[in-house]
C-alpha cells in the first residue's frame, strides 16, 4: 500500500454536514458515513485528528444576535461541537476502530481534556482523536481550531472538508461563472475574501507554514483519496 501523502492531519467537518438532508441535529447515516471515511483514512497509515463544527446544533454567532450575549453563544456553540465529537466518536468504536474525544474544556465525566501530550499518545496508539470544544475561548471559529491545534500537534496539513471541491471564486451554487483554483497562497486566499475558511486561520496557517487542503467531503472515499494524492481539491499553501 502507498504511503500517505501526509503522515499526521487535523480534519475539519462542519457541523452542518453532520445533520444530513435534516435542519437541525445529528443525521446518523451521515455520521456512520463519515466515521468509515476517517476509519479508511486511519487505515492508510496516516494519523488523524479531527474537529468538528457545532452549527447542526447551536451557532454562537446566531444565539448572539437574539440578545445573548456573544461570549455565552459562543460557549454554547463550542459545547455543541463536544457532542458532535462524541457521536462521532461512538460510531467510530462501532465500526472497531478506537477513538478517543478530547475537550478544550474541563469536563471529566463527559470526556478527558484536550492537551498536546494527549494527543500525541492518543494518536501512537493508532487512535483516531477527536478534538471538541474549539480552542476553549470566545470569537475564535472551528476553521481557525482546526488550524490552531494542527499547529500544536505538529501535524502536516490541514484537510478543510466542505461541500463544494475546492475554493471558488465566487459561491459555484449561485454563479455559474465562478473559478475554481486548483492552488492558492495564504495571502491570496486572505485577499480574495473567498470564505471558505475566515481569514484568521488562514493568517494562522500561512504564519505556521500550514497547507490547507479544500475538498469536498460529499464523496464517499474523499478523505482517503486526498491523503493518497489523488483527491480533487484546492491546496492553499505557501
Amino acid at each position: 500500500m502507498a504511503e500517505p501523502v501526509y503522515r499526521r492531519v487535523v480534519i475539519k467537518i462542519s457541523g452542518e454536514y453532520l445533520a444530513g438532508a435534516q435542519s437541525f441535529g445529528i443525521d446518523q447515516p451521515t455520521v456512520d458515513r463519515i466515521a468509515g471515511d476517517l476509519i479508511a483514512a486511519r487505515q492508510l497509515g496516516a494519523e488523524v485528528a479531527v474537529v468538528v463544527g457545532g452549527g447542526n446544533i447551536v451557532r454562537g454567532v446566531e444565539v448572539s444576535s437574539r440578545g445573548v450575549s456573544r461570549p455565552t453563544g459562543d460557549t454554547m456553540g463550542m459545547l455543541a461541537t463536544v457532542m458532535n465529537c462524541l457521536a462521532l466518536e461512538a460510531a467510530i468504536e462501532r465500526r472497531g476502530m478506537p477513538a478517543r474525544a478530547l475537550s478544550a474544556f474541563v469536563m471529566p465525566q463527559i470526556c478527558e481534556l484536550f492537551t498536546r501530550g494527549s494527543v500525541h499518545k492518543y494518536l501512537a496508539e493508532g487512535r483516531i482523536v477527536l478534538l471538541g470544544g474549539g480552542t476553549g475561548n470566545p470569537f475564535f471559529t472551528t476553521d481557525t481550531t482546526a488550524v490552531l491545534r494542527a499547529a500544536e500537534i505538529g501535524a502536516q496539513a490541514v484537510l478543510k472538508a466542505t461541500n463544494v471541491d475546492g475554493v471558488y471564486s465566487a459561491d459555484p451554487k449561485k454563479d455559474p461563472s465562478a473559478k475554481r483554483f486548483d492552488r492558492l497562497t495564504h495571502s491570496q486566499a486572505i485577499q480574495g475574501d473567498y470564505r471558505v475558511m475566515d481569514a484568521t486561520a488562514f493568517a494562522l496557517a500561512r504564519e505556521t507554514s500550514l497547507p490547507i487542503i479544500v475538498f469536498s467531503i460529499a464523496e464517499p472515499g474523499s478523505i482517503s483519496a486526498i491523503l493518497r494524492g489523488t483527491g480533487h481539491g484546492t491546496i492553499v499553501a505557501g
